[in-house]
């Protein structure tokens, strides 16, 4: 298992529309979260700076493939046309990346 923290923006006017969007996520893409080995996700939202925490635990063997494959899904591509509009991604974001992957500096059992 590999634990995943990422890091993004959500516009102040975005808030209430993305916490409404994630009290009722779509049940396709959930089963496909966890079809694609992640377990134990949640999302936190750091007001006033509008930033959003992902944390999420990683129990496949190939986390790419995974990733292309939820990327592949229809109905993940419909819900992220929703939500990526809402979302501000980091300057300071790796090429590539959507969320800013963060760097896991402790984690104590």
């Amino acid at each position: 298992m590999v634990r995943h923290g990422q890091l993004i923006g959500i516009g102040k006017d975005a808030i209430a529309q993305y916490k409404s969007l994630h009290a009722d996520a779509w049940p396709g893409v959930l089963a496909k979260i966890s079809d694609c080995n992640i377990r134990n996700y949640s999302i936190f939202l750091k007001e006033p700076e509008n930033l959003l925490f992902a944390y999420f635990e990683y129990v496949g063997d190939d986390f790419t493939a995974d990733m292309a494959k939820m990327a592949a899904d229809p109905e993940t591509q419909r819900w992220w046309s929703v939500c990526e509009p809402l979302q501000r991604p980091l300057e300071t974001r790796a090429d590539g990346e959507w969320w800013a992957e963060m760097t896991e500096v402790f984690h104590h059992d």
